[in-house]
C-alpha cells in the first residue's frame, strides 16, 4: 500500500504522460500531461482533447526524465507503468484511479501499488515466432533524432496496453530498431501480436509546455525481427551503439533479440507544420 504523495517525491510536479488504451477496436495512444492527485489518483490534460469514457481501462508511462539526455545501461530515473481506470472525464482533462504499478529506478522497484481484488490478466494467446524484417539495404538514419535517446514501446497486453522505455535507432523513413530478450514481458507480448506503438518526445530537449503541445511523434505499425546473420545486423548495431552508447554491453549477450518496427501509421505534429511558441 502506499500513503500521501511518493509519487510525486519520486516523479515532480510537472509529468508528461504516454497513455495507451483500447476503444472498441486497436490501440489509442495520447501524449497528455499529469497531475499526480495522490499515490493512486491522477488528472490527465489533454490539449487536443479525447475520446475516453468512464470505466475505461488505460496504462500510462510516467518518468522524471524531462531534461535527462544521458543515460547509462540501467537507465537511472524513476519510471512506472501506471495501470488505471478512467473514473471522471470533462473536455479536456480525465481522473484516473490507479489498479497496479510499479516504480523502477535502474533495474529494482522501489515502490509498487495493487488495488484490492487486482489480478494481473491471464493471457491466453499462443505466441508465434515473428517475421524476419523485409528490409534488404538500411534507410538512410534519421539524424534529427539523434538527442532523442528513449521512446516509450506500447504493447498489445490482456485488458489494456504495457508500456516501457526503450533506446531506439530510427530512419527518415520512419522504421524504428530497438534491442530487447526474449524472455521480457514486452517481447513475449509481441510474439502473441506483432503490432506495437512506439512514441518519441523530446523531453529531453524541450520544456514541458512545448512537449506536450507539439513535439512529438507516434508511430504504429508491425514488427520484425532482424537476426543477427541478416546482412543489416551489423550496420544497425554500429549505428545503434553510436547514438546510444551505453546499450554496447548488450550486443555481447548471447540472447539479445533487434526488433524492426516497420511504420504504417504515423502521428507527428512536428512534420506537419507545427513549431514551438
Amino acid at each position: 500500500m502506499t500513503s500521501g504523495n511518493q509519487l510525486e517525491a519520486l516523479l515532480g510536479t510537472h509529468l508528461l504522460g504516454v497513455m495507451g488504451t483500447y476503444p472498441e477496436q486497436g490501440m489509442d495512444v495520447y501524449i497528455c500531461g499529469v497531475h499526480l492527485l495522490s499515490d493512486t489518483r491522477l488528472r490527465l490534460i489533454f490539449p487536443k482533447g479525447h475520446q475516453l469514457r468512464p470505466d475505461q481501462r488505460v496504462t500510462l508511462h510516467l518518468d522524471n526524465r524531462t531534461g535527462v539526455s544521458e543515460y547509462d545501461a540501467e537507465l537511472k530515473v524513476y519510471r512506472l507503468s501506471f495501470k488505471g481506470v478512467v473514473t471522471e472525464i470533462s473536455e479536456w482533462e480525465a481522473i484516473i484511479e490507479a489498479v497496479e504499478y510499479q516504480v523502477f529506478y535502474g533495474l529494482s522497484a522501489v515502490m509498487e501499488y495493487k488495488a484490492a481484488g487486482y489480478d494481473f490478466p491471464e493471457d491466453a494467446r499462443q505466441p508465434s515466432p515473428l517475421p524476419v524484417t523485409p528490409l534488404e539495404i538500411l534507410p538512410a538514419i534519421d539524424d534529427a533524432e539523434h538527442d532523442n535517446k528513449i521512446g516509450v514501446l506500447l504493447t498489445y497486453a490482456e485488458q489494456q496496453p504495457h508500456t516501457t522505455v526503450m533506446a531506439f535507432l530510427s530512419t527518415k523513413e520512419d522504421d524504428i530498431f530497438f534491442i530487447t530478450f526474449p524472455s521480457t514481458f514486452k517481447s513475449k507480448l509481441l510474439r502473441r501480436k506483432n503490432r506495437c506503438y512506439f512514441a518519441i518526445d523530446s523531453r529531453a530537449t524541450f520544456t514541458f509546455e512545448h512537449a506536450i503541445e507539439w513535439n512529438y511523434s507516434i508511430i504504429e505499425g508491425e514488427v520484425f525481427q532482424v537476426p543477427a546473420t541478416h546482412p543489416v545486423f551489423a550496420q544497425i548495431q554500429e549505428l545503434f551503439i553510436m547514438k546510444n552508447p551505453w546499450e554496447m554491453g548488450f550486443f555481447s549477450h548471447p540472447e539479445v533479440e533487434m526488433y524492426h518496427l516497420k511504420a504504417a501509421h504515423v502521428v507527428c505534429p512536428k512534420k506537419a507544420g507545427f513549431s514551438p511558441v
